[in-house]
């Protein structure tokens, strides 16, 4: 049983939309209460493989007993956990939020909702680019879906350019796999990255092409400029659940980036490439970003600029191409992921008692509780911009200090100023919602308990984090550590593989 646990994360989210799209027509809080318990269930299994990879042990699970890099493969280490744990987090918040309505405006809600998080937790656990290309056609088919949930002009249109980008990014997907299999016949990440380290430096220009050409495909699913045009009408056109469930879909991109960038290409000449696209990229996307924070002119679009300011700040982290910068930037992923969801939900709350004004920054009719309302959004905007003495200050400190001294005189000014950029927005925007003048008379509707619950259950991470940041900061650096000795990894998958050759390379260029 305990060796089986590895594929539950998978295994039960599916089971768990296959029996609500086989229940076709069930009452509406049958389902909810099914979506709810599978998912909690889900928090409670990632909690286990937390602790599991918190041994420093990487567990692999071979499907079928076919065995590495023949077969399919499952790898739990540290990072695996993390994601499938974030993911998890973050998706009880949005369905619980989800359930006080908005599934109700579109069929299928919840089995489509289960679906994608079978997707994401088997993007974060398959040990094989194929895998993972199958993975993410999984879960972009159900963000589909999801997306137009609901219906209405403005979200098919952002949906269909959202599909459209997404196709030319799975045709380069396949591209890259076939041009990476051509040259190291396999697509077993550590069996790939085992091949690279050993190939002769005149075979490396295509391993380098395709290198690139897959970072480009992640770089497109993570946002990074000149990639991120998409995501602002993307995210701010959503139902408010499905925008929060989307905060963790940049972050499977940079998820990937991570896993190229130090286990498969960390041994090929591609990797200063990657290592300057993400460095100089999320500069560039912070920077651009930053504007569009002061920019924006909804609360919804600010917030989808909010994302791609950390997006931004991640990249620069992945970027720095060493170990402390990792450990931080892991840190900083855990708590932007969960605030900016709750922001997504916080925006829906705010918009419904406004009437016709929504989420636009106009002046609009008084709000019912505006009390409840400005102590969730103060916190929310004081984690996000990160302020003293919530969680996003502690991270980008963290990302601050990692940084040496070329790279300080770069990224201290930009996420300084991101982060002033943030402050000035979320300042004016809460000017606008609850201390202006106010004209007509509260009639939208009151915050329900589960609405209520899923917002208070993602805000809540911010004080956490700082409560627990101890182990909390231990973990991410010793995920980045583990990051940084992938022949654990190679040994683990391919227990017969002479891993000499590429520790040697490791520890030299160490």
């Amino acid at each position: 049983m305990g060796q089986h646990i590895l594929i539950f994360p998978i295994l039960l989210p599916m089971l768990t939309a296959l029996g609500l799209v086989l229940m076709g027509q069930a009452p509406n809080a049958l389902q909810r209460r099914i979506s709810i318990a599978s998912t909690a269930l889900l928090v409670l299994l990632s909690g286990i493989l937390l602790v599991t990879a918190n041994s420093n042990v990487i567990s692999v699970y071979n499907l079928g007993d076919w065995q590495a890099p023949f077969g399919i493969v499952l790898v739990l280490d540290r990072l695996s956990a993390l994601m499938v744990a974030l993911t998890a987090a973050l998706a009880l918040g949005c369905i619980m939020f989800a359930s006080a309505g908005d599934d109700a405006r579109g069929s299928n809600f919840h089995g489509i909702f289960q679906l994608q998080l079978m997707g994401l937790n088997g993007a974060f656990l398959t040990g094989d680019l194929f895998n993972l290309f199958v993975f993410f056609e999984i879960l972009l088919l159900a963000s589909y879906a999801l997306l137009m949930h609901g219906g209405g002009k403005a979200r098919i249109g952002a949906g269909l350019h959202y599909v459209v980008l997404n196709l030319v990014g799975s045709a380069l997907f396949l591209i890259a796999l076939g041009v990476l299999y051509g040259a190291t016949g396999t697509l077993n990440m550590a069996d790939m990255g085992r091949r690279i380290a050993q190939m002769e430096e005149a075979n490396a220009a295509l391993v380098t092409a395709g290198a690139l050409l897959l970072t480009v495909v992640f770089s497109l699913k993570a946002a990074i400029l000149p990639l991120y045009f998409w995501l602002p009408s993307t995210y701010a056109s959503a139902p408010a659940p499905v925008a929060a469930l989307f905060a963790i879909m940049t972050k499977v991109g940079l998820y990937a980036l991570l896993r190229v960038q130090t286990l498969v290409f960390a041994e090929s000449p591609a990797i200063v490439y990657i290592d300057a696209w993400l460095w100089w990229g999320g500069l560039t996307t912070l920077l651009l970003a930053g504007i569009g924070v002061l920019a924006a002119r909804d609360l919804r679009t600010l917030v989808a600029y909010l994302v791609l300011v950390s997006v931004g700040t991640l990249m620069s982290g992945a970027g720095m191409g060493h170990i402390s910068g990792t450990g931080a930037l892991l840190y900083y992923l855990v708590h932007t992921t969960l605030i900016a969801g709750a922001l997504f939900l916080l925006a829906e709350l705010i918009g419904l008692q406004r009437g016709k004004a929504g989420t636009r920054l106009v002046r609009a009719r008084k709000l019912h509780q505006p009390t409840l309302l400005g102590g969730m959004f103060l916190i929310g905007a004081v984690a996000m911009a990160g302020l003293p003495p919530l969680a996003g200050a502690l991270g980008k400190l963290l990302l601050m200090q990692a940084a040496d001294s070329a790279q300080r005189l770069w990224l201290w000014p930009l996420l300084l100023l991101a982060g002033l950029a943030a402050m000035v927005a979320l300042s004016r925007a809460g000017s606008v919602f609850f201390w202006a003048s106010y004209k007509g008379t509260p009639s939208g509707p009151r915050i329900t308990p589960l609405q209520l619950s899923g917002v208070t259950w993602l805000l809540i991470s911010a004080p956490l984090l700082v409560l627990l940041a101890g182990p909390v900061s231990q973990y991410t650096q010793a995920t980045a550590e583990q990051l940084a000795s992938p022949q654990q990894t190679i040994q683990t998958v391919l227990p017969e593989a002479n891993v000499s050759e590429f520790a040697l390379r490791a520890e030299r260029n160490h």
